[in-house]
């Protein structure tokens, strides 16, 4: 029996969708000598960053370890879109940045470390590396921005703008299902179970 095929959004299907949404006709290769495939690519690389910039349960790491060099540095990569000292919240002896590439600590001033750095991080993933849900709000995103910036229809970016509201939803339960996420602000790797009251009925 042939296996089925799924076919996942890429971004050629991105840039396709956000160019059918904005009444132009689709192309078969990301050829950036057209100077409109080059802006419409650039508004979907900016709505990936500026999502995963908020920062969310598939692109947060907590508890990374970062190496100092032989220089008693510790590089940052352009991928880290923030950062923060693990537990910062109840360490406040040190105040790190990104700053020409390296994490410096404006507390103590200085660049130099003596020892490796435990932080959370936020980080930038590939658009086709994201979760399904995320690359429709993004396409959705840039879409509604291209229909602001190159077309002069209010009504086309009122209706982009209605799946974008739409999509965002989506997007918001699938962080909510995969983070577990819990208004009393449980810690990772901790258990708790919730009061049941099938339980109760279950006694009787």
């Amino acid at each position: 029996m042939a296996s089925t095929t799924i076919s996942i959004d890429t971004e050629l299907s991105a840039v396709n969708n956000i160019l059918g949404a904005i009444g132009q006709s689709p192309i078969t290769t990301l050829n950036f000598d057209n100077p409109e495939v080059g802006i419409i690519y650039n508004l979907l690389r900016d709505a990936n960053v500026d999502t995963q910039a908020e920062g969310w349960h598939f692109n947060t790491e907590k508890h990374l370890e970062f190496d100092i060099d032989s220089n008693g540095k510790i590089s940052i990569g352009n991928d880290i879109l923030s950062m923060d000292l693990h537990d910062n919240r109840f360490d406040r002896n040190r105040d790190l940045v990104r700053r020409n590439g390296f994490i410096y600590d404006k507390t103590e001033h200085t660049d130099v470390f003596t020892s490796s750095l435990i932080l959370d991080v936020v980080r930038l993933y590939p658009f086709e590396d994201t979760p399904i849900s995320f690359r429709r709000y993004i396409t959705y995103r840039a879409s509604r921005t291209a229909a602001t910036q190159l077309v002069a229809n209010p009504q086309l970016v009122r209706l982009l703008a209605q799946q974008e509201a739409l999509s965002r939803a989506a997007l918001m339960e699938y962080e909510c299902n995969q983070g577990d996420h819990s208004m009393f602000g449980f810690e990772d790797g901790t258990n708790y179970r919730s009061y049941q009251p099938f339980q109760t009925l279950r006694r009787r």
